[in-house]
């Protein structure tokens, strides 16, 4: 085997750290250098994890020759800064969801990458998940026939004011933080880009008078060309929970979509075939892989060996994600349906 792919990460956030305890399993990726804007921050967290290497500015780490990768968990605002500066520098890119605050700038991070050689990417744990893949093989075979309807959503209680999840200068907000995990597997099931959406939502109170901060709650429906509704729900201020609803046309599809399984909490698809009395339930178990691990495998196939090794969503995927995201913010702040455009 080849050495193993040499990843450093831009910011010492609390996801970096379990990123980086993932991947200790790994013989195909390792973590090699931390970066942060604060010298003495990168410091005590490559001591705490036994990173080798740690630099006090993002630029620094990304002027290495012996990093072959970054991984960016950074604020949803410095997404695209970040990304497009590591293509220039010749890194292969693992973007952390969403992967911009626009289309606008999502088509740009990827013509970056384009143009320097790169492989960009959007980091969706669960993509690379044993359950998603197989729920994607059953919705390939056809198990529940032409999708129809589609519910999915994902909240929890967020009781930290000052988190950055709530900030607007940063793109915080309920849909860009765990809106977009739902939005993204309707996407990847539905294979199109949604047409028009409709949204309602409550928000925080905005900064020095402002009547707005960010979405602390959302709920939407979405309309697809051949006929598919879906719909759409996130929270801060509700019970953990995350799930997802598939009806076909033949049957039926429950998930809970996990980033992370373990041999206590495996993955489990739900399934009904058949549409009638003498429809037959089941359930599909997958084997238990941390999702940061699963990923960072499939990133390395990707770097390595091409597309065909990328479980992730492709860069059509994630662009129609972004122009998504845009539209219901669009709608939710107007209180009108928007296109999707």
């Amino acid at each position: 085997m080849s050495q193993p792919l040499r990843i450093g990460i831009l910011s010492t956030a609390r996801i970096a750290r379990s990123f980086v305890e993932a991947l200790r399993q790994s013989e195909r990726v390792t973590v090699a250098a931390i970066a942060s804007r604060d010298p003495g921050k990168a410091a005590a967290f490559a001591a705490s994890l036994g990173i080798g290497r740690h630099f006090g500015s993002y630029a620094e780490l990304l002027a290495d020759s012996d990093i072959d990768a970054v991984y960016i968990p950074l604020p949803n605002s410095l997404h695209a800064e970040w990304s497009i500066a590591a293509a220039r520098a010749g890194k292969h890119v693992l973007c952390e969801k969403p992967l911009a605050t626009s289309a606008a700038e999502a088509r740009a991070m990827f013509d970056a990458a384009r143009r320097h050689g790169v492989q960009l990417v959007e980091a969706y744990p669960y993509l690379a998940q044993p359950q998603t893949l197989k729920l994607r093989e059953l919705l390939k075979d056809g198990a529940i026939g032409a999708a129809r309807l589609i519910q999915a959503s994902f909240g929890f209680t967020l009781t930290d004011p000052g988190n950055i999840r709530l900030n607007p200068q940063l793109a915080g907000g309920a849909l860009m933080d765990v809106g977009v995990y739902p939005v993204s597997l309707i996407r990847i099931i539905a294979g199109q880009c949604p047409v028009r959406v409709q949204a309602t939502a409550h928000w925080t109170q905005g900064s020095e008078g402002a009547a707005r901060g960010v979405d602390s709650a959302l709920a939407a429906t979405l309309e697809f060309a051949d006929g598919l509704l879906a719909q759409v729900t996130c929270s801060f201020g509700s019970a953990l929970h995350r799930q997802a609803l598939i009806v076909g046309s033949a049957g039926v599809i429950q998930t809970t979509y996990p980033n992370h399984t373990s041999a206590q909490q495996p993955g489990v698809l739900s399934v009904r075939w058949g549409n009638g009395p003498k429809a037959v339930d089941g359930q599909l178990e997958s084997a238990p892989i941390n999702g940061f691990l699963a990923e960072a495998e499939s990133f390395e196939g990707l770097v390595r060996e091409g597309a065909a090794r990328w479980t992730g969503a492709s860069p059509t995927e994630s662009i129609d994600i972004m122009m998504t995201l845009e539209a219901l913010l669009r709608s939710a702040r107007s209180g009108a349906a928007a296109a999707v455009i």
